[in-house]
């Protein structure tokens, strides 16, 4: 057998490097409860790296290096513009997180995370659930097939949470009772309404987590899962404020266009009228009977034209663009 190679130390200075890093507005986090809904809430549980982490990783060196601050915060505003994302997966949270199962359902379909989901075989449910605020029972929307659009009569409203009210607490009744009479809490389970809350660990990469954020940060989310998507902005904002920051500029505020719509933005450039502009970039405003149209790629170019318009300066809208994602 062959002699066993000795392992040699890390030197001393680039264990210094090495150390976990901590961040102390981060680390007065962990194990805090972040309210959501009724009976939910966000509690950060751990996490590694931060955005020294990102810069480290994409100069691929532990030494103590030259670079300055200002550097740093260049380098990883420039990997967040260009998209290099893989320095951004050295950071990873990891998160306790309780959530009605309607969101939950509608969460998983981010598949980049590790989930550990409590069981309701293993354990008998509680009796929380969600009942949704009387202003947030809205119609379908018109224009958004999967969205609430206009507001109901607060009659209907209250009807509404009434209902579900009796729903939820008659079903909870029903499935104790399965539980007195021996039934399996496995069978036991399935008259639960999908308002029941469930909870998880769920861990993830920077990188990943961003683009969940991207998405349910929107305002075209489901407002539900977007008051978790904003608590938990609110904790990646502390462990990596400069990487935040650059998220925040370069995929929560930005605006990306295509090929049409590049032509449509040159006509309008050129001084014709922006239904001109569409014309000639082919895309279309009306249906072929005239009538206007409520969705599609012109209409949500004129949509992107105009947030361009209500742009504003950071410096005027950092406190908005804040509030937004707190």
């Amino acid at each position: 057998m062959a002699e066993e190679e000795e392992i040699q130390p890390v030197p001393a200075a680039d264990a210094r490097q090495m150390r976990r890093p901590v961040v102390p507005s981060a680390e007065a986090l962990l194990g805090v409860k972040h309210p959501v809904l009724e009976h939910g809430y966000v509690v950060l549980v751990d996490y590694m790296g931060d955005d020294n982490a990102i810069v480290q990783a994409a100069r691929v060196s532990y030494g103590q290096g030259t670079k300055s601050v200002r550097d740093d915060r260049g380098l990883i505003r420039y990997l967040m513009r260009h998209r290099h994302t893989t320095p951004f997966e050295m950071v990873e949270f990891k998160f306790l997180i309780r959530l009605p199962i309607y969101v939950a359902r509608q969460w998983i379909r981010h598949r980049t995370a590790s989930v550990n989901e409590a069981s309701a075989r293993y354990s008998i449910m509680s009796d929380e659930y969600d009942l949704p605020a009387l202003e947030s029972i809205r119609a379908q929307s018109t224009r958004n097939r999967q969205g609430r659009g206009d507001a109901l009569p607060e009659d209907v409203q209250r009807g509404v949470r009434d209902e579900v009210d009796r729903i939820e607490r008659e079903a909870y009744a029903s499935y104790t009772s399965f539980l007195d009479k021996g039934v399996a809490r496995e069978l036991a389970r399935i008259v639960l309404p999908v308002g029941y809350y469930t909870e998880w660990y769920w861990k993830i990469d920077l990188h990943n987590l961003f683009h969940f954020l991207s998405l349910r940060l929107d305002a075209h989310a489901q407002e539900e899962i977007r008051l978790y998507a904003q608590a938990m902005a609110g904790i990646v904002r502390e462990v990596t404020p400069v990487a935040y920051e650059a998220f925040e500029d370069f995929v929560l505020e930005s605006q990306s266009f295509s090929r049409r719509e590049r032509i449509a933005l040159r006509e309008m450039l050129d001084g014709r009228t922006a239904e001109a502009a569409c014309r000639a970039a082919g895309l279309p405003l009306h249906r072929a009977d005239g009538t206007p149209m409520k969705s599609g790629e012109g209409v949500e170019f004129l949509e992107k034209v105009q947030r361009l318009r209500a742009a504003v300066a950071p410096e005027a809208g950092a406190s908005a663009s804040s509030s937004k994602t707190a």
